[in-house]
């Protein structure tokens, strides 16, 4: 069972959580709706994604261009598995 809280904590507390929903206000912008910024960021995700799939079967040309292996080609361009 957790010890009681004294009032005077409480209100620390709760001083310290708004002053923190204060400043994440502030960075995300005060009256910024959080359904729009996921939106954005989805799209965004999905035009990334065309853009590295589009680069991956380019790099399968290459591969078979050069007879090589697509691993080779990843090798040759320094690109990590997380690129």
């Amino acid at each position: 069972m957790h010890a009681p809280i004294s009032a005077k904590k409480q209100e620390a507390r709760v001083a310290a959580l708004q002053a923190e929903v204060e400043s994440l206000e502030k960075e995300l912008g005060e009256h910024e709706d959080a359904e729009a910024i996921v939106k954005k960021h989805i799209k965004l995700l999905h035009r990334y994604n065309e853009a590295k799939d589009a680069t991956q079967i380019l790099i399968g040309r290459l591969a078979t261009l050069k007879e090589t292996t697509i691993r080779q080609i990843h090798d040759d361009l320094d690109l990590r598995d997380s690129d």
